[in-house]
């Protein structure tokens, strides 16, 4: 006799191994995945809709990494007058605007008027939302 087992019919197996295998060892290090640096990077939860053009909504939480330094046109969390707003950041022939469209020049009305000392408090490296 054959002491290989048979398998019934239509039992054999078809179709792709799943994609999630890969990660059944190790799991899903989102840490490692989404921060850089542990000890300078904060989540944040997002009020209001102003950044919305950028894909960052009402609800949504940002990484923030504080010791990025921010480049032309990076989304940033800045103080104005001790409130924290997210917008994104311009500097051109050292003069600093922060806009909330994703645009290389903004136009004066997607500038917000800024009456006081602007500090940079860290640069968004990613935006977390539900998936309805």
């Amino acid at each position: 006799m054959d002491p290989t087992p048979r398998r019934p019919p239509g039992s054999e197996a078809s179709g792709f191994p799943s994609p999630a295998r890969d990660y059944f060892d190790g799991g899903i290090d989102l840490n490692r995945h989404l921060i850089r640096d542990r000890t300078s990077t904060f989540v944040m939860r997002v009020a209001g809709d102003s950044m919305a053009g950028a894909g960052i909504a009402d609800g949504d939480e940002v990484i923030v990494d504080r010791a990025l330094t921010p480049r032309n046109g990076s989304v940033v969390v800045a103080v104005v007058e001790g409130e924290l707003l997210i917008r994104r950041i311009f500097m051109n022939d050292g003069v600093t605007s922060l806009a909330t469209q994703p645009t290389l020049l903004p136009s004066p009305e997607d500038v917000g008027e800024v009456a006081g000392e602007v500090t940079v408090w860290g640069v968004v490296t990613r935006c977390l939302h539900y998936v309805l």
